[in-house]
């Protein structure tokens, strides 16, 4: 297996040369906010109402000293942005009380914030701090699922097994070529086989 995962990011690396997160973000608090918003919403739309929220929100603190509403009203335009805004000022509000008002730059520290789970932190852990993280978003679920690499169903199972198979320091890398492919050729829907470069490796390569 670990031999397979080596030959798939080796692959997948000839064909995504820089595999990059879609959501924009100059810092680890930038991202932490564009996570939040991104849940259930496409990353466009969240780069798109983060261009002026970063520049009013740049820190824990501005969010803390700021009235629940007014939050709102700044995100509005994003679905669910009653339930965001409360998490975020809730999360905001953790930093503040138990980091200094600094993004940890570890999972387990994270995922005492209000709200974040394993996916968003190690989103964060590796994508802002680039160190070493597996983000198991439903690309790389489905992806992973799909070539053979697990048969979990579960996140975190998914991620626990993923961080058995590939190397620690390819753990952020390989993360993002499983989210570039997952969006651009095996999509849920009519993945597109006849496109993909690591069809030979793959189990269900043709079959779906």
């Amino acid at each position: 297996m670990k031999e397979k995962v080596l030959k798939i990011i080796e692959t997948l690396s000839e064909r995504y040369p820089n595999p990059k997160l879609e959501l924009e973000y100059s810092n680890a608090f930038e991202l932490l906010l564009a996570a939040i918003l991104a849940a259930q919403a496409p990353d466009k739309r969240v780069n798109e109402i983060t261009k002026s929220l970063f520049k009013k929100y740049p820190s824990p603190q501005v969010v803390v000293d700021t009235p629940l509403e007014e939050l709102e009203k700044d995100i509005r335009s994003i679905n669910f942005y009653k339930r965001k805004a409360k998490l975020i000022k809730e999360c905001c509000e953790a930093l503040v009380e138990r980091f200094g008002g600094k993004v940890p730059d570890n999972v387990e520290d994270m995922t005492e914030l209000p709200g974040i789970g394993r996916k968003t932190a190690n989103m964060v852990v590796g994508g802002a701090f680039g160190l070493p993280a597996i983000i198991v978003d439903r690309h790389v679920m489905r992806v992973a699922q799909r070539i053979g690499l697990t048969k979990q169903k579960n996140a975190d199972k998914i991620e626990k097994e993923l961080m058995q198979v590939v190397p620690k320091d390819k753990w952020t890398a390989f993360s993002l070529l499983l989210m570039t492919h997952g969006k651009e050729v095996c999509t849920a829907k009519a993945p597109r086989c006849d496109r993909c470069a690591v069809c030979e490796m793959c189990d269900s390569c043709g079959r779906l």
